[in-house]
């Protein structure tokens, strides 16, 4: 992409799309387009078609979603799958329909099967049952996925997706109700710490297997596919390691500095039992993360505290 080329990045204040604007902008990229959920509601196709006509960007980086931690997407399984659906279609045809020359989909490593073969490899799509918690949005994300894959094929466009593991990073939910468990533990710890508490709970045995990649990391990533990658295949993105649910809680609690004891709570569900990518098709291209968990971990701590101590004030 040149670096005056017209890129639309879709959520550009999530989690993910605020990590694209930042890394785009440090590279030079000076021609962003981007609109807030409340200026432009991505699941209107009317609204979508009339942006992409007027706007008419070269690249589309499809980073809107509607996302969440287990609770979330087992209570509000409907949302999930309709949000994320009409998300996704409406901004893959709104890019045909306007020629746009490249696009790249965000998934998760939620399309995987339950009970995959670990570590994941691409080819393990659709190869067994999904996890029910997460089942609405896994098949939308699955969706997006094909809809790229038969669009290329039927249409020669050039629209790309990248997998990528459990993320976190700056801008992350810390709701305790419908956050990611890397960033509910942070919160968690922190609160119990100021508090001067003697616990923490956490959910399930502990016992899950998960990877994790910081999200500067991975917009470094998501650079380099739309700069050196057409394929149909979509590619996983991650670090090619996991650690279990207690022991990151127990990195985060030295992280925070927390003295008191983490406590399990059986009752609440464990999910998959273990998500990690095969990265292997990443790496060969030449792409690998660089930032390692503590050091990821630190760094969102550190962002945390900040905004933590603004809101407190």
């Amino acid at each position: 992409m040149k670096k005056d080329a017209k890129i639309y990045v879709a959520g550009h204040r999530g989690l993910v799309g605020s990590a694209i604007m930042r890394k785009l902008k440090k590279e030079g990229y000076n021609n962003l387009v981007y609109r807030t959920s409340s200026e432009l509601d991505l699941r209107r196709q009317e609204k979508v078609e009339e942006f992409f006509e007027e706007e008419k960007p070269e690249y589309v980086i499809l980073a809107a979603a509607k996302v969440g931690g287990i609770q979330a997407n087992d209570t509000y399984s409907a949302e999930f799958l309709y949000d994320n659906l009409m998300i996704e279609t409406n901004v893959i045809d709104a890019a045909y329909q306007n020629d746009v020359k490249k696009l790249l989909f965000l998934g998760s490593s939620c399309i995987y099967p339950k009970f995959a073969d670990q570590p994941m490899k691409e080819d393990y799509l659709l190869s067994g049952k999904l996890e029910s918690t997460n089942e609405g949005y896994a098949v939308a994300k699955i969706t997006g996925i094909k809809l790229c894959e038969h669009y290329n094929k039927q249409y020669d466009t050039n629209f790309i997706s990248a997998m990528p593991t459990n993320l976190y990073g700056p801008n992350d939910n810390f709701d305790l109700e419908t956050s990611h468990v890397l960033p509910a533990l942070i919160r968690k710890f922190h609160e119990a710490k100021i508090n001067e508490e003697d616990e923490v709970v956490i959910w399930g045995t502990g016992k899950p297997r998960r990877e994790f990649l910081h999200v500067d990391d991975l917009a470094d990533a998501l650079l380099f596919l739309m700069n050196n990658y057409n394929g149909d295949q979509f590619v996983n993105v991650g670090v090619g390691k996991d650690i279990s649910i207690l022991e990151l809680a127990e990195l985060i609690k030295d992280i925070v500095g927390f003295e008191g004891e983490i406590v399990n709570d059986l009752s609440k569900p464990d999910g998959t039992p273990r998500k990690l990518l095969d990265v292997s098709r990443i790496n060969n291209l030449g792409w690998r993360a660089h930032l390692s968990l503590e050091e990821g971990i630190f760094k969102t701590y550190e962002w945390y505290k900040k905004k933590y101590d603004k809101q407190d004030k």
